[in-house]
């Protein structure tokens, strides 16, 4: 049975969640090329590790929809699509971030949940498509146990 936690703020909650979107952004940020290395002053580029936090906020946004305000959901709405655009120019420019006078525009109202699930993801369009795993490696390997 879940357990509902009630002795922390809701203030402090929607703060955290927040906090957790912005963190996964700047990592995304990061292996786009956006950011430099604080070390060594360099932006590397890890279209991969991009995508995967990109789809870990996609994910993020599926698992708590209607239970976000709509704060907390329009600045997810906002770092998916800013990353997202952001991949795309990354991807077509060969690795290099593209300056665009564009990005200053406001974004494009997002469709709806339905409409997303139909269409893949501009980020999955960009990227190369997945390899197909083998017959061997595609069979279910783990499974659970809950009792009986």
């Amino acid at each position: 049975m879940a357990e509902v936690q009630t002795t922390t703020d809701s203030g402090e909650m929607a703060q955290r969640f927040i906090e957790l979107v912005m963190m996964q952004a700047q990592n995304a940020a990061y292996a786009l090329g956006q950011i430099p290395h604080p070390e060594t002053g360099e932006a590397p580029l890890n279209i991969e590790l991009a995508r995967l936090f990109i789809d870990q906020l996609i994910l993020l946004r599926a698992k708590t929809r209607g239970n976000l305000s709509n704060e907390e959901l329009a600045i997810l709405n906002n770092a998916i699509s800013n990353l997202q655009m952001t991949f795309v120019e990354v991807a077509k420019g060969g690795g290099k971030p593209v300056e665009d006078e564009s990005a200053e525009e406001p974004a494009q109202p997002q469709p709806t949940q339905q409409a997303q699930a139909a269409e893949p993801a501009p980020a999955a369009e960009a990227a190369p498509a997945p390899e197909v795993p083998s017959t061997e490696e595609s069979r279910k390997k783990f499974t659970k146990s809950y009792g009986s």
